[in-house]
Parts: C-alpha cells; structure tokens; sequence
C-alpha cells in the first residue's frame, strides 16, 4: 500500500477529485477514476491484468473507497474512456493547479514529439500509419504524441496525430493553444524546439504569433561566419565536460546565432564516423573484390547499383568518398578504387538559433538545455508507465489508453518535482521499490467466546520511506490500526 497511498495523496494534492466533481461524476465513478489511475501510475498492465492486481495485489481500494469485489477490467474500459471524455478542459486545470500549488510561471515551454507502435495491424484506424519509428519497429503501425512541458516537467499540452504526420507539419496546429495553456502573464513563454521542428515556415508562425524562441539550425554549419565582435565562452555542462560557446553570424538572418562545440559529442560523433568510415569501405572491398570472382557482378550498370545501394546506405560517408570506376571496351568494370576527401571536421560542433534579446552566451546555451526535460518525460513515458506498445485495437480505445498514461504521469511528475526541490532525484520504478515495502497486514483469530477477531493494521515505513513521506510532507500512513469482531453464527 505505500506507493498506492503516495499517489493517493499527491492526487489529493492536485485536487483531481474535486475537479470530477464539478463535472457532476458521481462518488462511484471518481472512485473508480482513482483506482485506475493509481493503478497505472504504481502497476502500468492491461485492464484485465490490472483488475487481477487491484483484487490480488494490491489495498488501492480500501484507499479510494471502491469496492473490490465491483473491480472488472470492462468498468476500467469504461472509466478510461470517461477520463478522455474531459480531456481539454483536465489537462488545462492541471496545468493551472500545479502553476499555482509550485509557484510555476512558465517562462520557458518546450515542445517536441515522440510516437509509440501498435501490436496489431490496425487496418480499420484512422490514425495508425507507417512511419518513422523512434524504436526502429518499421513492421508495425505508429501514432505520434506531441506534447508541451514547462523545464519543471508538468505537461502544458498534448495532442495526438496520426503515425505517419513530418514533425515539422505539426506546431502549426498547436500554436493557437500555446498561450492559453501556460500560465496568464502578459509576457508569452519562450518555445525551446528540436531540429526537426525548427523550419523556417515554423519559426515564421512562431514570429507571427509573437512568440521567441531557441532552437537548433536545420542548416547553416557552411553558412556562418564567426563574429568578430565577440569572443569565445568556455563553461562546464551539468556533467562537468566543457563547451565552448562562440557567437557568429549567418547572412541573411536577423536571429542570434551561437555555435557550441562539445568535446563528449566530438568523440561520440567521430567515433560513430570512424565505424561508418570502416563499413563503408568494407562494402567497396566486396565490390571490387567481386569483380575478380567467377559469377561475381561485373557489368557496369550493375556495379553501379551495387555502389548507389551502398551510398544510401551510408548516406553520410557517400558525401566523403570519391569513387572511380575502369571499365573495358565490352562494358565490364575491371576495378575500383576510392580515396577519402579532406574535408573539415564539424564533428562536436552544432548551432543554436534564437530571436530572444539576450546577449549572454551560457544564458542561451542553458535555456535550449532544457530541452532535456521533455527527454526525461519521454522516457518515464514509455518506460515507467509502459506506453509503450498500445495493444488496443480501436482508436477509441488506444486515444483513451495515452491519455490515461500521460494523466498518470502528471501523478509522477508532481511527487518527482518535489522531491527534487529536497534532493532526492531517483527514478520513479525506484520510489515504488523504496514505497512498496510498506504493507497492511490482517491478523484474524478467534477467541474463548468462538468470535472472529480481525486486525488490519499499516507497517511502519521504512527509513527510506519515511524519508519520502517527509519531503513531501504527506502522512505516513491511511490508519493506524483497525479492529472489527464476528459474532458466531447462530445454530
């Protein structure tokens, strides 16, 4: 019961219960509501194996007031659905409540996308799509979820497309909602975006809108030249590795632009070079030596193929080779040979963009830094709270299953940030681990006058679970002690 009590209260916290109530649900169905929610947050499994684990497993009932024996997996179909239901207006009033219970004012939002596959084939969807999957499941239908998250980790925004939708074709649906989903200043949020959001058509609508933002370039490693009005800015990253931060200039561009070189990304990126270097011409090596093997591919156009296949291959190394062929007066290519061009290194090397009106080199460098923050929700996403696959089979379904997962991470995000601000940073299937020791134990017997005696009673929590339950400053446990005594059954 300890990590179902942790994220009873921190719903509590958030007054989510309160909130069903405006909508005229009834005590049954938000206690139902809650149940499932908790469940997903602590134990993350299909319907059927989470009505198995709330009867089997788990006093999250007893927490809620649900009862246990009503637990079927086709009532958490029907609640999860209920929950999509208030989509809209939920994710708004979370994103209001936890501004105002943290004293958030969502200076900095940052924007990006992510998408999960589906076990099953899905023919019937209108939203399954192949596409380009994050987790190379190029054989399975995709949905994209896009989300906004302020750099404390509390979601701003989420919207759903379909598998198939370029990155870069989603802001443009989103842009209208940004401001009224972050806090009510009268000054906008900056939008930190990935490359892959950052085109010029939407950092156009962004400037439309009157919105400033930081980003990384698309393109224009060739283009600029370094400022020499400025000096270069050495700093230490988060994990103590230096950056050298330089301003320079880029024609025909009124933004700011800052080139960051990164010596941890420099050997990541020539080492991943050196491989594809070594792959590359072990593909021109089979080639060639196919030419002097009976059968082996010798007409031109074919070795041709064989060299085109090659370079989309490793499109990257194409770009640093030249490749020359001999071929005979019969059409038969007689060799190969290749020779790798110098050309400069850009390896650690990337730009940051920006039409913010800052001046300072490491204030810009450790705002677009906080594009981390979306990665790490990303990851608690589909790790921690399993969203990833979806084996759901409709669109109904699948649209009601994320937004039960991204409700569950609201749970987590509120009791993590928390505990951040007192220096407890451990992941969240840690906490569970920490909360799951605590227990409710019944102790039944009978006495001399034939009487069933019941006592449920809490554990004590753990040191370090007590330490979790002071940070956050929750009760440490639903009751102490509870007594209950059966008469024997008349004759």
């Amino acid at each position: 019961m300890g990590a179902e009590w942790l994220c009873m209260q921190a719903l509590e916290q958030l007054h989510i219960p309160s909130f069903l109530q405006t909508r005229q649900w009834i005590p049954e169905q938000i206690q139902l509501a809650l149940t499932h929610l908790i469940s997903r947050v602590v134990y993350p499994a299909s319907e059927l194996h989470t009505s198995r684990w709330t009867k089997e497993n788990s006093a999250v009932c007893e927490l809620t007031g649900y009862p246990i024996e009503q637990i079927t997996k086709d009532k958490l179909y029907q609640i999860s659905h209920r929950l999509y239901e208030v989509k809209e207006s939920l994710e708004q009033y979370l994103s209001t409540r936890t501004n105002e219970l943290f004293d958030l004012d969502d200076k900095i939002i940052i924007y990006d996308l992510t998408n999960t596959y589906f076990e099953g084939s899905m023919r019937s969807s209108e939203i399954a799509r192949f596409g380009r999957s994050k987790e190379k499941r190029s054989d399975a239908c995709l949905i994209v979820l896009a989300v906004v998250v302020n750099t404390e980790g509390f979601l701003k925004y989420s919207q759903i497309f379909e598998g198939n939708i370029a990155d870069s074709k989603t802001l443009d649906k989103i842009i209208d909602d940004l401001s009224a989903r972050t806090s009510a200043t009268g000054r906008k949020p900056v939008v930190v975006l990935d490359a892959g959001i950052a085109t010029e058509d939407n950092l156009k609508l962004l400037k439309k809108n009157k919105f400033e933002y930081l980003c990384v370039s698309r393109s224009g490693m060739n283009k600029y030249r370094v400022d020499t009005g400025s000096s270069p800015v050495s700093i230490m990253d988060k994990k103590k590795q230096p950056l050298t931060l330089q301003k320079v200039k880029v024609a025909d561009s009124d933004d700011t632009w800052l080139r960051v070189h990164s010596q941890a990304k420099e050997l990541k990126e020539s080492g991943m070079n050196s491989r594809l270097s070594e792959r590359f011409e072990q593909g021109l090596t089979q080639i060639k030596e196919s030419l002097g093997k009976k059968g082996g591919v010798k007409k031109q156009a074919k070795v041709w193929e064989r060299i085109g296949r090659l370079k989309s291959k490793y499109p990257s190394m194409s770009k640093r080779y030249d490749v020359d062929t001999q071929a005979n007066d019969k059409g038969l290519i007689t060799d190969i040979t290749w020779k790798q061009k110098t050309l400069e290194s850009k390896d650690g090397y990337y730009l940051l963009r920006t039409n913010l009106n800052e001046k300072d080199e490491q204030t810009q460098w450790t705002i677009y830094n906080t594009i981390r923050e979306i990665e790490a929700t990303f990851r608690v996403l589909k790790t921690d709270l399993d969203l990833r696959p979806v084996y759901h089979k409709t669109d109904a379904a699948a649209m009601a299953h994320l937004h039960l997962g991204l409700l569950a991470y609201w749970v987590v995000n509120t009791i993590r940030y928390q505990l951040k601000q007192k220096g407890i940073n451990s992941q969240w299937s840690d906490i569970v681990r920490m909360m799951n020791t605590q227990k409710i134990v019944t102790t039944t017997l009978q006495n001399e006058y034939i009487q069933q005696i019941a006592i449920r009673q809490c554990s004590e929590p753990t040191e370090q679970a007590k330490e979790i339950y002071t940070a956050l400053h929750y009760k440490q446990q639903p009751f102490t002690r509870k007594k209950s005594v059966v008469p024997p059954p008349e004759i």
